[in-house]
């Protein structure tokens, strides 16, 4: 019995994907940095099409920024606003009969979420549980990742886009190019974390399928991995290790971050160092925008609040005579 012909499959853009398409590509060719709009958008166009909506309204943009969201927190509904706000300015040079969602319709109630402190116990067990993931390719990835963003403070984002030519195995330095704020800076490593990253680079090169992207860290089909990806397993090696299970607020990748700034910090006040003027410095090796960032990471931290609030007493007039200022 001769299998029947198979259906052809429908490739056809609809004129609202193409147009987000073309926005897309006309901002990125400008210099605008759209990661976040092109993360978002594709959403906001299959909500429109699943409604019918041939074009962005208020109305629309509105019902769809206040849908749950699997990530993101407070900020996910005006991210969501801002990205659809620019597509529907674009949109109304074409269509006539484009709304464009008003500023402050979703306002930024922006509120720093309280960091998940990881203990060392806690890094150990989430890199063993890691390197333990199957196949073998998949445990080093992983091991490897995770250790580079607990060592270094770096965003996931900056971690993932890494390019193995972006890698200076003779100077032990990272390349982060145009990271979150448009901004490229260098990025020291340990010896130990260099060792680490020119371990996985070499036993990438053996990787069965072989990488097919210039990244660093790649996945199990061989291309670059994906944040949705690496969060999905991220929260696995959560549940698998019972890393942050009664805590009030489960742990995220990002939390590795502040682990590496607080950390820092707390080093510089327990060997008595001048702490104010190394924190532009913090701010730079992070990747901060502006100093105010890296700040906040002062009051982040039990432990950061009492060293601070100890170094400040002994600096009072009169400390060392046990006087009062």
């Amino acid at each position: 019995m001769s299998r029947p012909a198979s259906q052809p499959v429908n490739t056809a853009v609809s004129p609202l994907e193409q147009a987000m398409r073309d926005y897309l590509r006309l901002r990125q060719g400008l210099g605008h940095q759209m990661a976040d709009a092109a993360r978002l958008l594709p959403s906001f166009v299959a909500f429109l099409e699943a409604r019918d909506v041939t074009t962005v309204t208020i109305e629309a943009a509105l019902q769809w920024c206040q849908q749950p969201a699997p990530v993101g927190g407070l900020t996910v509904a005006p991210r969501r606003m801002t990205a659809a706000r620019g597509f529907a300015r674009y949109l109304a040079g074409i269509d006539p009969a484009t709304q464009i969602p008003p500023v402050g319709l979703v306002p930024l109630h922006h509120q720093r979420p309280t960091p998940f402190l990881y203990s060392d116990a806690d890094i150990t067990r989430l890199l063993a549980a890691a390197r333990a993931l199957a196949p073998e390719s998949r445990g080093l990835t992983y091991y490897t990742l995770l250790g580079l963003l607990a060592a270094t403070g770096m965003r996931i984002g900056e971690a993932i886009a890494l390019d193995l030519g972006d890698v200076d195995h003779q100077q032990a330095v990272l390349l982060i190019r145009e990271s979150k704020f448009g901004k490229s800076r260098l990025v020291p490593l340990h010896p130990s974390v260099m060792t680490a990253l020119h371990d996985y680079v070499r036993a990438r090169a053996d990787f069965r399928p072989p990488a097919r992207e210039p990244s660093v860290f790649v996945g199990r089909t061989g291309k670059r991995l994906i944040y949705q990806v690496v969060a999905q397993t991220f929260r696995q090696l959560l549940t698998d290790t019972g890393v942050g299970t009664d805590a009030p607020r489960r742990p995220r990748l990002h939390d590795l971050r502040h682990r590496f700034a607080i950390l820092t910090l707390v080093g510089w006040y327990r060997s008595d160092e001048p702490v104010q003027p190394k924190l532009p410095v913090l701010s730079t090796y992070l990747g901060h925008r502006e100093p105010s960032s890296t700040y906040w990471y002062l009051s982040a931290a039990p432990e950061l609040l009492a060293l601070a609030a100890a170094r400040r007493d002994q600096t009072r007039p009169g400390a060392q005579r046990g006087g009062r200022s």
